[in-house]
Parts: C-alpha cells; structure tokens; sequence
C-alpha cells in the first residue's frame, strides 16, 4: 500500500474512532439525562398522588399527614334516615341518600379529644357516621358541605356521604383532621 494510502486510512480510523467515542458519550449522556428526569418525574408522581377513593382508615392521635383525606362518590337510592335509623341526631338531620355500603371504614386505635370529619364536593352533601357511643347525622356543617366535630372514642366507625337526590352521585373528598 503506497504511504499516502495508509496515512489516508490511518486518518480516517482514528476519526472513525474519535466519532465512535463521541456518539458513545452523547449516548451515555442522554441516558443519564433520561434516567434523572424519569426519577424526577416518578417522584413528583408519587408526591402528587391523589387521595385513595373509598378508602378504608385506621389512625390513632397524632396521626399523618394531618388532615387525611379520602376521597369518593357521594349518593345513592337508601334514604339516609334509614341507615342512620332516626330522622334526627344531635349533630343535624338525616337526609338525602347513600348506598346501603358504607363508603369508609374509620378504625380508630384510640380515643380523640377532638376529631373533625368534613366533607369537601362542589353540591351538597349529607353524613352519616354509626360507631362506638350511637349515630350522627350532619347537613350543612360549612356552607352546603357535612361535618362531624367532637370527641370520639376508640372502635370502628361507618362513614356513608349522601346527596339529596335519589340516585345522584357526586364527587367529594373527606377530610379527618385533629386540628382544631
């Protein structure tokens, strides 16, 4: 081969190579870029991740995060007054209408001095709670949205939202809280 040839060739591999290393680093360098945006992106997910829907809730004083919040559906074809068993409770009037299935479970492994449960939905909504010491009914606690407030003993409480119309089924989120 003639002297200018393998110089030629010589040039052209150690390019060929200088650009082999260099896509090597531009492609190791976007997956490192990949990696940390999808990282980053998984953990604004799971930060922003919304509340369970009809979840079930154990918690004990002190509790996190605080409010806790659950979300749901409100409504159904069961008039209130026949869940709670009366039209009336201290805490407000049993109206409207639930499923027959409560829509949480709040278990709780200790008693509150003072435990708030209130319901957030853009129309109007009931409560209904059946645990340890009887039945509350609430309409109307803020504005058009139920609550609960007061001390609360240890044991398994029925949570159930109702709407007022028979069949009409809303979007709400509940929040527990021991804040005063």
């Amino acid at each position: 081969m003639c002297n200018i040839c393998v110089s030629y060739y010589t040039e052209i591999k150690v390019i060929n190579m200088s650009s082999k290393v260099k896509n090597r680093r531009i492609k190791l360098s976007f997956a490192l870029a990949a990696l940390f945006i999808s990282q980053t992106i998984s953990s604004v997910a799971q930060a922003e991740s919304p509340p369970p829907i009809f979840g079930d809730v154990t918690i004990g004083r002190k509790f996190t995060p605080d409010p806790l919040t659950v979300r749901g559906m409100s409504g159904g074809s069961v008039p209130v007054n026949n869940i709670a068993g009366r039209n009336e409770t201290a805490t407000g009037p049993c109206t409207g209408f639930a499923d027959e299935k409560p829509d949480h479970n709040l278990h709780l492994t200790s008693k509150f001095d003072y435990l708030r449960l209130q319901v957030q939905s853009p129309e109007d909504t009931t409560l209904v709670i059946s645990g340890p010491g009887g039945v509350w009914c609430n309409d109307d606690f803020e504005g058009k949205n139920a609550g609960i407030v007061g001390e609360w003993l240890a044991g398994t409480y029925k949570v159930w939202i109702g709407s007022y119309r028979k069949d009409k089924y809303l979007p709400y989120t509940l929040q527990i809280t021991e804040t005063k």
